[in-house]
């Protein structure tokens, strides 16, 4: 685990304080993501989203276009958004393998 942590730490991601009994909350930039607690192991990782003031939101696209959407409310995600999140997903998956 301390293998995992040291990656996580290298590409910027911080693992945030929650008490949250069944996940861990990760987060970069803004863009966070739940990760199943397994005992003191990670398990699967959930949707990355946008934290907002308002909550979080998912990316969803309608057609070509990217939106970041929770519960009510929504907004346009820019191009620069998308990668970073995506981004972020990558590197979250890639430093709990």
């Amino acid at each position: 685990m301390q293998e995992k942590l040291e990656r996580l730490a290298a590409a910027g991601i911080q693992l945030l304080p929650a008490e949250l009994p069944t996940h861990f909350l990760f987060e970069r930039d803004g863009f966070v993501a739940l990760v199943e607690r397994r005992g003191e192991a990670f398990g699967a990782i959930g949707t990355p989203s946008l934290l907002m003031d308002s909550g979080l939101a998912v990316l969803v696209w309608r057609g070509d276009l990217p939106y970041f959407v929770g519960k009510g409310h929504e907004s346009p995600a820019t191009e620069e958004q998308v990668e970073a999140l995506r981004g972020f997903a990558s590197d979250l998956e890639a430093a709990l393998a």
